[in-house]
């Protein structure tokens, strides 16, 4: 019996993955109810005492939990922004390369990748590892995503009773190109330069949507559109991320298309001249709590898609 501790489990993510991982054949699922769970000495014992501890917290919290973990004997998962680019840590996007993949089974120290920043990564990523694209080039992110991605509080807001007017329309946000995603985007993906990026929250629950546009003269010379679809093609061919020529309904792309899921897909349209490379999921799913329980199945040398819903 694996005992797994999960530290936030009040939370958006933390709430998801305890749902998918309680009544599992093997699994112990602990976590702090109430009260409980702001007392330090009952999280340090409670952190010490499983084989695998998920952290559901905001990044302050996820390190202060990092630390108070003496056991050596401790694994963890960390949802937060805090450890993605943190050397010791690995990336948990297996579907990147056979070494990530291999890092996340053998891990200690293992970071869940953000919804923004995986639905990029996953797009830029391929391009780079197969020098189809240069790592100089500055590039431009836009994605949309559900209100659900900003956590219990978001949610409260978009959901209440009276509201502002504003919140009936897409409303972009990071206006000052400092979003925590950053780092990430441009660090895993290979990139030398943040790209520009443009994330927007609009009014509905969950589902995302991230585009990169692309002029073919960005490629590296005697690459086209053909060979970055080929290049996805290879890449993702399931059971999670899969490349897909479909991912458009009558020349629109719906952003919640896979809500509820934890499956998600890729995909570039254009032409000779001009492309968008798109990734479509749940930025509950793929984006956050899905892919934290694929992590831990990896971990655990459990089936990638045990409590995953494909």
């Amino acid at each position: 019996m694996t005992k797994v501790f999960i530290d936030g489990s009040a939370g958006t993510a933390g709430l998801r993955i305890r749902s998918r991982l309680e009544g599992r054949a093997g699994l112990k699922v602990t976590v702090l109810e109430g009260e409980a769970r702001k007392d330090a000495g009952k999280r340090r014992e409670m952190l010490n005492s499983c084989e695998l501890a998920v952290l559901c917290l905001p990044d302050a919290a996820a390190r202060e939990s990092v630390a108070m973990i003496e056991n050596p004997d401790v694994r963890v998962v960390d949802t937060s922004t805090a450890h993605r680019v943190a050397p010791g840590w690995a990336y948990g996007f297996p579907e990147l390369s056979a070494e990530r993949r291999e890092a996340v089974i053998k891990g200690k120290r293992v970071a869940s990748p953000g919804c923004h920043a995986g639905g990029f990564i996953v797009l830029v990523q391929p391009l780079i590892e197969a020098g189809i694209l240069p790592a100089g080039a500055l590039l431009s992110c836009h994605s949309l995503t559900g209100y659900s991605g900003g956590g219990k509080g978001m949610i409260a807001e978009y959901e209440a009773a009276e509201r502002p007017a504003a919140f009936g329309s897409p409303r972009q946000y990071a206006l000052a190109q400092a979003h925590k995603h950053l780092p990430e985007m441009a660090g895993i993906s290979g990139l030398e330069s943040y790209p520009v990026f443009c994330p927007i929250v609009a009014d509905y629950y969950s589902g995302m949507l991230v585009t990169v546009p692309l002029f073919a003269r960005q490629l590296n010379p005697g690459y086209t559109i053909e060979d970055v679809k080929a290049c996805y093609a290879a890449k993702f061919t399931g059971p999670v991320v899969r490349f897909t020529d479909a991912m458009d309904e009558d020349g629109f792309i719906a952003s919640n298309a896979l809500a509820g899921t934890d499956a998600m897909e890729v995909a570039a349209f254009g032409n000779g001249e001009r492309m968008i490379l798109c990734s479509r999921f749940d930025n509950l799913g793929k984006g956050a709590s899905g892919a934290a329980v694929q992590c831990i199945n990896l971990m655990l040398g459990a089936d990638e898609t045990a409590g995953l819903a494909l």
